[in-house]
């Protein structure tokens, strides 16, 4: 570390930003900063204009007077990177707040840097189980994929989130919140430990009470963090961060009181940049391990067209789209689950896949022929039983099952409404999968009974 021993006066304050005039500082390097009463705050360089730099103070910078003074430690911000690490819970500053052991003398590793070599990368090829049929059945996760959940405020979305840490075949999770109420911290901590993963699981947190600040910094930490695991441990590493819209609005905020001009409805015109410069760290490390990025991306108004998550969806690799409870399987997408869907999981999957989706999208047309008051066939009429099915055993987020037994599930719900050729299935895989206990694709009498 290169200490700076420059103390400066501050030229001026606002907001939590202040500007000072000195040479030989770096984008991101720390600093501290002296008030007057012998106070002191850690702060960030976050501009730098020839000799004027604006540093952002991680505290806030209420109560700071100008004639407070800036020491620059000549280091970027780091955070602690250790096996220790392992079943710890840190703030959006890196300090650990969970009351563990100290870790002052454990290894610190720089945040933010650049992303992987290309040449390093492999190809996307292993799946990611989750146990969420609607994931791994219809929009298969893949390792080095990065995928957002968009949603609305109030929707279940860090249910699905925490389910999905719990569940997930990964040997490391590192979990970022970014303005997390405290009971939204509490949920996702207790849900960790009485599963039994906390002892693989990293937590960075920033409450909604804390600096915004943190709030930038957690994605960062999470992601420095989750690259060594996977470069030098070779583990398969999934990330997870709610919510990025948090992250894109405290970015807006720092950039209106550095009086940058702004672009789209307040956001900067960095977006995208800032955004991508986070998500482009998921990667299949070639000869290593894996960073899988799962994030939260909130929709104001249900607004797939505002800023932050139509940056997002440029930048990502489809999306799962959750609303009213469920993970709607028209708005979801995974662009690379073809690269694992019946490649290293059950040759029938495809096939299921596909037909299920197209049933259901019958059942919905038939739905709607029933509410305009037509008449409905036969054909109908099992369509809409099928649609009341898929929803019951497939679509809600608290439905864990893992792959297989989702693809026999959807065997045994497509013959309880249909014979095996209006399947439109390859009759190699109805040979072999179609269950043979059904009478004729209408099921037996009871199971009709109890499907109405």
């Amino acid at each position: 570390m290169r200490e700076l021993l420059r103390h400066t006066r501050i030229l001026e304050i606002v907001g939590d930003i202040v500007r000072v005039r000195a040479r030989g500082v770096a984008l991101g390097d720390l600093a501290d900063v002296e008030n007057t009463d012998g106070s002191q705050s850690p702060a960030r360089v976050i501009e730098l204009n020839g000799d004027l730099v604006s540093l952002q103070v991680f505290a806030g910078a209420k109560g700071l007077s100008t004639g407070a003074a800036v020491r620059f430690l000549g280091e970027p911000m780091r955070v602690t990177f250790s096996p220790n690490i392992l079943g710890r819970t840190f703030r959006g500053g890196g300090e650990p707040m969970d009351g563990g052991p100290s870790l002052a003398d454990d290894p610190r590793i720089p945040i933010g840097g650049p992303t992987v070599n290309p040449m390093m990368r492999v190809m996307a090829q292993r799946m990611i189980r989750t146990g969420v049929p609607m994931i791994d059945l219809f929009n298969s996760l893949v390792e080095s994929q990065k995928i957002p959940i968009f949603s609305i405020p109030g929707e279940p979305y860090n249910s699905l989130l925490a389910r999905i840490g719990i569940q997930a075949d990964a040997d490391v999770v590192v979990f970022g919140g970014l303005g997390l109420i405290f009971d939204d911290f509490h949920f996702f901590r207790r849900t960790f430990e009485e599963a039994g993963v906390f002892h693989r699981t990293v937590m960075f947190v920033n409450l909604a009470s804390d600096p915004i600040v943190e709030r930038l910094l957690v994605p960062d930490m999470a992601l420095a963090v989750a690259e060594r695991f996977a470069v030098e441990g070779g583990k398969r590493v999934l990330v997870l961060l709610s919510d990025m819209t948090a992250f894109a609005d405290a970015m807006k905020e720092v950039g209106i009181a550095m009086e940058r001009i702004p672009s789209n409805r307040g956001y900067m015109g960095d977006l995208y940049t800032q955004l991508a410069a986070r998500y482009e760290k998921a990667c299949d490390f070639k000869g290593a391990g894996s960073v899988t990025i799962l994030s939260v991306t909130t929709m104001p108004g249900d607004d797939v067209t505002h800023p932050v998550p139509d940056n997002t969806g440029y930048i990502t690799e489809g999306q799962f789209y959750l609303h009213d409870g469920v993970i709607d399987p028209f708005g979801s997408l995974s662009r690379l689950k073809q690269k694992v869907v019946g490649k290293t999981t059950r040759d029938d999957h495809a096939q299921v896949m596909n037909t299920m989706i197209r049933l259901y999208a019958g059942a919905q047309e038939a739905e709607q022929k029933k509410a305009m008051a037509f008449d409905l066939s036969d054909y109908d009429e099992r369509l809409l039983t099928f649609g009341r099915l898929f929803r019951e055993r497939f679509m809600q987020v608290d439905i864990a099952m893992d792959l297989e037994s989702a693809l026999d599930l959807g065997w045994q719900t497509m013959a309880i409404c249909f014979r095996p050729e209006e399947l439109l299935i390859k009759q190699s895989l109805i040979d072999r999968f179609y269950p043979a206990d059904r009478g004729g694709g209408q099921g037996d009498p009871e199971t009709r009974a109890a499907a109405q």
